[in-house]
């Protein structure tokens, strides 16, 4: 089992910058590739980032390269995205999620383990 919690979530204007993290429980979460997903009101969710489990491996979907920024530090057990030039279609719940699986996964049903969400509201 790896709980997580997401935080950092809240209002921005269109083009601010917000950053969320995600807080794992345990000693195994350097064990893990880990992920953000989003939820877009009325839509399914889906991708937004990918992070092996040492860092050195990242992966974003194409609508945010150059703004987002996915980290981790497993000294803290903790994962991060950094959102930059955030847009109103940026908002969405934010998830983090774990994976046992190698590589860095797109896939939801990859994923083990899920926190429960932090909404990001991004105002025009």
């Amino acid at each position: 089992q790896v709980p997580l919690v997401e935080s950092g979530g809240g209002l921005v204007q269109a083009g601010g910058s917000l950053r969320l993290s995600c807080a794992a429980s345990g000693r195994t979460f350097g064990n893990y590739s880990m992920g953000w997903f989003r939820r877009a009101p009325g839509k399914g969710r889906e991708f937004v980032a990918a992070i092996s489990w040492s860092g050195s491996s990242t992966y974003y979907k194409d609508s945010v390269k150059g703004r987002f920024t996915i980290s981790r530090d497993n000294a803290k057990n903790t994962l991060y995205l950094q959102m930059n030039s955030l847009k109103p279609e940026d908002t969405a719940v934010y998830y983090c999620a774990a994976t046992s699986s190698s590589g860095l996964p797109t896939r939801i049903t990859s994923y083990n383990y899920w926190g429960q969400g932090t909404q990001v509201t991004v105002s025009s």
